[in-house]
């Protein structure tokens, strides 16, 4: 398709404003982007859409438009709901570049001039595109009678003989052919596509699966997105295909690529209902933590049920998670990075499609993303299910493991449900401790549950170093020093004793020693500390110490 094709077109309405003598450029493709440097996305003959979101200053129409001509796209499209107009100093750095500008009314949407150029461009490539690009609009169509991404699943599968699945970060089935998946083998593929994505392999990325069979991994990137690769890796649905993308020519890898951007689309319109419900989280934790009257609480969250819960009269129950994504470097900011992948591991399991994810409001206030977790009550009665720490770490360690590679860390605190306004405050606190005892544990992914709050052990990592060691130092030092000069072993027969509970015989059977044995080591034990094993203080005191040394 030529440049000029767009201009005959009445239904997309586009100005020309630059670069009338290049108009009989190949347009090979579309893509649509507000990253400041799109150029690892493009491949040369793109049609480049974008809103200008890019743009905080004149300075940055020159890069921006460099980085395009550099790349060899045939034009550039810039819409107009932003700033009413198209900037001057873009126009004339479109000029400067010889590379062909126009202007897309505000009232003409993306889509359809994305759906024209696909159109266009696979009728002249390739027919077996042709039929998934004349289902966009069922694609596109809310509500029951859109096919989501099913629609274009279906004909890849019909008219080209290729199973392909839509999945999220964490494996979910967004959209499928109609042959499920394992889940293992869906978390294998996240796995793979986020570390193909954080080593900078291009796409398609193939994979070999159990049992001999290949897959080919396609990314699907909303229109929004951060320049750095990890703001999105950990949240990116992707395109799974059973078939060896290696072995095929360029017109078959365009048309994948063509489907992913009628997926991208669908992923915008999702996001942009998805900031409905990240409202009414963020409005729902402000008065919680700015100590509102229940009453106030209560009666937000019975105006976000029927979002979260539609269908659903009785007042659920609700849980607090709270999570943390931190990056080496600390460019990427931990709520923003969180909030999404949030959404998408607390999506129902028990569901597919893009609306197992919609029943979950998550917002982020002082580096954390904070979700809403409704829990409604069973059909049959009885108390709702909470949700568990350990299911939870069992939907994102895997896949998101790989995402994070040895520069990122992921950390969740779970609070207990809570049933009523007056216990949301409680539980968002419950949360954020749990939350401090998954960081202060190794590992690149970590959960903690309430449950885990009850015991004084997992409190110790937050005494500040100082403290520990001038604590341990005091109790321990003494007996270190007798054991180093007398090559005694005070240290572990101390151990030893308070593990069996201060019970003299089990204790001298477990360390082969005389009962009067083990009574003269205590003794000294307690000559050298001024200490009573006797008393409960005294046995909670050493115990502290050898867990903190």
């Amino acid at each position: 398709m030529r440049l000029r094709a767009l201009l005959d077109t009445e239904a997309l309405g586009l100005r020309l404003l630059g670069g009338a003598d290049e108009l009989d450029r190949t347009v090979r493709g579309v893509m649509t982007t507000d990253l400041r440097d799109p150029s690892r996305y493009l491949t040369g003959g793109e049609l480049v859409l974008t809103g200008l979101a890019w743009r905080r200053g004149p300075r940055d129409s020159e890069p921006f438009v460099r980085i395009l001509a550099g790349a060899g796209v045939a034009a550039l499209a810039a819409g107009e709901a932003e700033l009413g107009t198209v900037p001057a100093d873009l126009v004339a750095a479109c000029a400067r570049h010889r590379l062909p500008l126009f202007a897309v009314d505000e009232r003409v949407a993306f889509a359809t001039v994305t759906e024209y150029v696909v159109r266009q461009v696979s009728g002249e490539r390739a027919g077996d595109l042709a039929a998934v690009v004349d289902r966009h609009r069922r694609l596109m169509a809310p509500g029951p009678g859109g096919g989501g991404p099913d629609a274009v699943l279906d004909l890849l599968g019909s008219d080209l003989d290729l199973r392909a699945w839509v999945l999220s970060s964490t494996g979910r089935e967004i959209g499928g052919s109609g042959y499920p998946l394992p889940h293992a083998l869906r978390a294998e593929l996240a796995g793979a596509q986020q570390a193909a994505v954080r080593t900078g392999r291009p796409a398609p990325h193939r994979v070999a699966a159990p049992g001999g069979r290949t897959f080919s991994l396609f990314p699907v990137r909303a229109g929004e997105g951060g320049e750095d690769v990890r703001a999105g890796v950990l949240s990116d649905w992707f395109l799974a295909v059973a078939a060896d993308a290696g072995e095929w020519p360029a017109e078959r890898l365009d048309l994948l690529h063509g489907v992913t951007q009628l997926i991208a689309v669908e992923r915008d319109r999702r996001e942009a209902a998805r900031r409905i419900r990240r409202r009414l989280a963020a409005e729902v934790f402000e008065l919680v933590r700015g100590g509102a009257p229940p009453a106030e609480i209560g009666a937000r969250l019975r105006a976000a049920a029927p979002v979260l819960l539609p269908g659903t009269s009785a007042a659920p129950s609700w849980q607090v998670v709270v999570a943390r994504v931190d990056w080496a470097g600390g460019e990427v900011p931990p709520g923003p990075a969180a909030q999404p992948l949030l959404e998408e591991a607390l999506a129902d399991p028990a569901e597919s499609g893009p609306d197992a994810a919609e029943r979950v409001a998550v917002a982020h206030a002082e580096d954390t993303a904070i979700a809403l977790v409704p829990l409604p009550a069973p059909a049959g009665g009885g108390a709702p299910e909470p949700l568990h720490a350990e299911a939870l770490l069992a939907v994102v360690r895997g896949p998101v493991g790989r995402g994070l590679a040895d520069d990122g860390r992921l950390t969740i605190g779970v609070s207990a449900a809570v049933h009523s306004p007056e216990g949301l405050r409680g539980a968002l606190e419950e949360a954020r401790h749990a939350r401090r005892v998954a960081a202060a544990r190794p590992g690149r992914v970590c959960v903690a549950g309430h449950e885990e709050l009850a015991s004084h052990v997992l409190l110790l990592p937050f005494v500040p170093d100082d403290v520990r060691r001038a604590f341990t130092a005091r109790l321990l030092d003494p007996l270190r020093a007798y054991d180093q000069r007398h090559r005694a072993d005070l240290i572990p027969t101390l151990e030893a004793f308070l593990e069996c509970d201060g019970s003299w015989t089990r204790c001298a059977t477990r360390l082969h020693l005389h009962v009067n044995t083990l009574r003269y080591r205590i003794g000294r034990i307690e000559q050298l500390t001024g200490r009573d094993l006797s008393r409960l203080e005294d046995k909670l005191d050493f115990f502290l110490a050898l867990r903190m040394s």
